[in-house]
């Protein structure tokens, strides 16, 4: 993200209540984690039946997630947290799902390796604002 987006969005978080602190390359790795992952999931959705569901709720909350950290007005550290653990417990049920395919397909290999990345990149977010609170 260019420097003059990551600028407004800094601008926007120190307005909300405890934010001031937020480390931007902590959010910035989240949204290109949540980005991945949308993108694994829904090469995943076309090819593996399956795990469709799965992977096409996951695209859509790590979308959800990555437009809602670039978007931060109007978003409590409350809601933004209820927002991260619902798309970690999504992209957890995704990649619980495509590792059992990932034996024999490299698409679900990819696409769960990119949830854990989602993941793990969503709780350095949230453990980020539990300091700042």
């Amino acid at each position: 993200m260019d420097s003059m987006m990551m600028d407004a969005m800094s601008k926007d978080m120190m307005s909300m209540p405890g934010m001031d602190t937020m480390d931007m390359s902590v959010l910035q790795a989240a949204m290109d984690a949540c980005s991945a992952c949308e993108q694994a999931c829904t090469v995943c959705s076309t090819q593996m039946m399956s795990c469709a569901p799965a992977c096409m709720n996951c695209a859509d909350m790590c979308n959800t997630m990555m437009r809602a950290m670039m978007r931060m007005q109007g978003t409590t550290p409350a809601s933004m947290m209820a927002m991260l653990d619902a798309c970690i417990a999504m992209c957890q049920n995704c990649m619980d799902e495509c590792l059992e395919h990932a034996d024999h397909s490299e698409v679900c290999k990819m696409c769960a390796q990119s949830c854990k990345a989602c993941m793990d990149a969503c709780m350095a977010v949230k453990d980020m604002m539990m300091k700042a609170a």
